[in-house]
């Protein structure tokens, strides 16, 4: 009689427990996460304004694109792709480079010796360069981001080296017989003319930045009208300007500007006009209209763009002694170190320490004048006792030497030894146009004049359109 069969064994408790954990597992995260169909549908809204209204635009341009590409008669099958169907730009290989042509771009600490060493050059090699010429010696003066360029020999050697340090010069090296040849290679600017105008609404150097003026050319408007207007105190918001300079442009890029030969400057209502004339002489100068010089025997202000912190008075109380005392000139505040030029030409009569004015320059302008420039951090190069000053060539730096509060600049005028107040003073004129050269300026004039007057005249008619 055969016995049953015996049951198979059941799992262990364990075993069925873990699964049921499994089990509950994944239900759950059916649940939490959706198939990528239901993941498909879902919706997301941007909330990143920019990105979005960048997306808008590229979609728009996008769609402007697949439009006139359909419209074309040339129309093919790349130009109306979207940005999803258009496929991806391989990655470029970089070009194999000459093993013999090597172009280092200096970084900060580089000197001339280790960067002959990047390229392999010995030491040896830059002594040569170096004792070829006095001229040679310039291509120790290194500048961050300035290239040069190496040509070597088969065996390593140098051939030649090329650097261009600006639009308008280049130096380059070649090997000799006799060694290395240096030559400074300079590039011939075309010269053209170009109008600019701009009104005045919050600074003339901001305003002259948005007319596309340059500082330096800032600076050459306010030295022609620096005899009649003073740009510490008298521009005002609307002051207009205008002008026609000189642009230098090689291969169609401007690389500089040359001289400004006309300009008229409005201020408070009163428009100064301006032309450069040089004499048969070979001096230029700067004339109005009429052909009377711009140039005064002394300028307005000797610092330029600098603030008025205290006008001339006979009953001021002084900010260190604290007391009624005098004050007979003007100061100037600006920050330390800004450059002080002499009102006119003359001779120094002192260029030292002098009491409470510390370091100070006293100026004697022929017989009637005289000026004082005190509180100064320092003098200029080769400013003493007993030399003579041009007008505008830089005396000394703003400073607050002796009795002074903060780093400003004292200016004293005085005529026949009587002190005036320098804002209020007529200052004589210099020469007007010799009468045997009036006609040959006024030819020149005019014709500046006009041009000035007709571009004025079309940028508003452009303005008025828009």
């Amino acid at each position: 009689m055969t016995s049953p069969t015996k049951a198979p064994p059941l799992y262990p408790k364990s075993h069925i427990l873990a699964a049921s954990g499994v089990a509950a597992l994944l239900s759950l995260a059916l649940l939490v996460f959706p198939s990528r169909e239901v993941e498909a549908k879902k919706t997301y809204l941007n909330l990143e304004l920019d990105s979005g209204a960048e997306y808008a635009e590229l979609q728009d341009d996008a769609e402007s694109a697949n439009t006139q590409a359909r419209q074309s008669p040339f129309a093919n099958t790349a130009a109306t792709e979207t940005p999803e169907e258009q496929p991806t730009a391989q990655a470029v290989e970089p070009e194999q480079t000459d093993p013999l042509h090597h172009i280092v771009r200096v970084e900060n600490g580089d000197t001339l010796s280790t960067v002959f060493a990047k390229v392999g050059l010995s030491a040896t090699t830059l002594h040569a360069v170096l004792n070829s010429s006095k001229e040679a010696k310039q291509l120790t003066r290194l500048k961050v981001g300035q290239a040069l360029e190496f040509k070597l020999s088969e065996d390593g050697q140098l051939e030649s080296l090329h650097s261009k340090l600006s639009d308008l010069e280049s130096i380059a090296l070649a090997k000799n017989d006799k060694g290395f040849s240096f030559k400074r290679e300079l590039v011939k600017p075309e010269v053209q003319t170009t109008y600019s105008h701009g009104v005045i609404n919050s600074s003339l150097f901001l305003s002259a930045k948005r007319a596309g003026l340059s500082h330096s050319l800032t600076m050459d408007l306010a030295n022609v009208f620096g005899y009649d207007i003073d740009f510490a105190m008298d521009i005002r918001e609307g002051d207009e300007f205008e002008l026609i300079y000189e642009k230098k442009v090689v291969n169609g890029k401007q690389v500089g500007t040359g001289n400004i030969l006309s300009a008229r400057f409005t201020n408070r209502g009163k428009t100064y006009t301006a032309v450069r004339y040089t004499n048969k002489q070979g001096n230029s100068s700067y004339y109005n209209a009429n052909g009377e010089s711009m140039r005064k025997a002394f300028i307005r202000t000797p610092v330029d763009f600098a603030r008025i912190s205290s006008r001339f008075s006979t009953g001021r109380r002084h900010p260190v002694l604290n007391k009624i005392r005098a004050h007979k000139g003007v100061d100037y505040a600006a920050p330390r170190g800004t450059p002080i030029k002499a009102a006119g030409d003359g001779r120094i009569t002192l260029a030292g320490r002098h009491g409470g004015y510390g370091n100070a320059v006293i100026i004697q302008h022929g017989q009637r004048y005289r000026t004082l420039y005190a509180h100064m951090n320092g003098f200029a190069k080769g400013i003493r006792s007993g030399t003579n000053v041009k007008q505008g060539q830089i005396i000394g730096y703003i400073g607050t030497t002796g009795l002074s509060t903060g780093p400003h600049l004292h200016y004293e005028f005085q005529v026949n030894g009587v002190h005036v107040d320098p804002l209020s003073q007529k200052l004589p004129m210099a020469d007007p146009i010799a009468s045997s050269e009036k006609a040959r300026f006024m030819q020149l004039s005019k014709p500046l004049m006009a041009q000035m007057d007709k571009e004025k005249s079309t940028m508003l008619a452009l303005n008025n359109q828009r």
